[in-house]
């Protein structure tokens, strides 16, 4: 089970990314999928979520409305399309996959299998 995340670089503030994470050997459908992000100093933060039983979405109060995550099973691939980029998005960017249901996506310590992180930086 490897995961890999891609997307990441240096953006300026109001602008846009798209980060992706593949399965690599695995599929990604029937498993929830979570974005967490860590800035230097800072402890790891759920950023975003799709749930494994219904594809619900969950967001943090603080990319909501900013932020999307979706899925292409044909892609096998699960994106975070961020927009209005702020100097606080600064972060390595993590994906984590495993089966869990509904909002227990938020949660990081039930995620069994991640990504290598990939780094975002909001800067001008």
């Amino acid at each position: 089970v490897q995961l890999q995340a891609s997307g990441g670089g240096l953006v300026q503030p109001g602008g846009s990314l798209r980060l992706s994470c593949a399965g690599v050997g695995f599929t990604l459908d029937k498993r929830a999928i979570g974005w967490f992000r860590q800035a230097p100093g800072t402890e790891r933060e759920w950023v975003s979520c799709i749930s494994s039983s219904d594809d619900s979405t969950y967001y943090a109060d603080s990319v909501k409305g900013r932020f999307t995550i979706s899925e292409d099973n044909a892609e096998n691939t699960v994106y975070l399309q961020m927009n209005s980029l702020r100097p606080e998005d600064t972060a390595v960017y993590y994906c984590a996959a495993d089966p869990i249901y509904g909002s227990g996506c938020m949660d990081g310590p039930r995620f069994g299998s991640w990504g290598q992180g990939t780094l975002v930086t909001v800067s001008s």
